[in-house]
């Protein structure tokens, strides 16, 4: 993460995936989706209309539930890094 500060790092990473325009592998989705939310403290329940959609992002969510909000944005910045390469 170089020199800047673990917000900005994970405000590019954040601009870099809703810029993308290819297909992102669902795996991949679920862990930034979950790393995201509980980075910005967002408890909301997941609003999809399908209930499969819903179960696998719950699972996602549970399975970050324990973070803290820090490890969360390292996380998230780091998964970024790996897929999309270095911001």
């Amino acid at each position: 993460m170089k020199n800047e500060s673990l917000d900005e790092s994970f405000s590019k990473a954040v601009a870099l995936v809703n810029a993308y325009k290819k297909p992102i592998k669902a795996d991949v989705l679920l862990k930034l989706y979950a790393y995201y939310k509980k980075a910005n403290q967002d408890s909301e329940h997941p609003g999809s209309k399908k209930p499969l959609i819903n179960g696998f992002k719950s699972n996602a969510l549970l399975q970050v539930g324990y973070l803290p909000i820090e490890e969360a944005k390292k996380a998230y910045v780091t998964l970024v890094e790996e897929y999309f390469g270095k911001l």
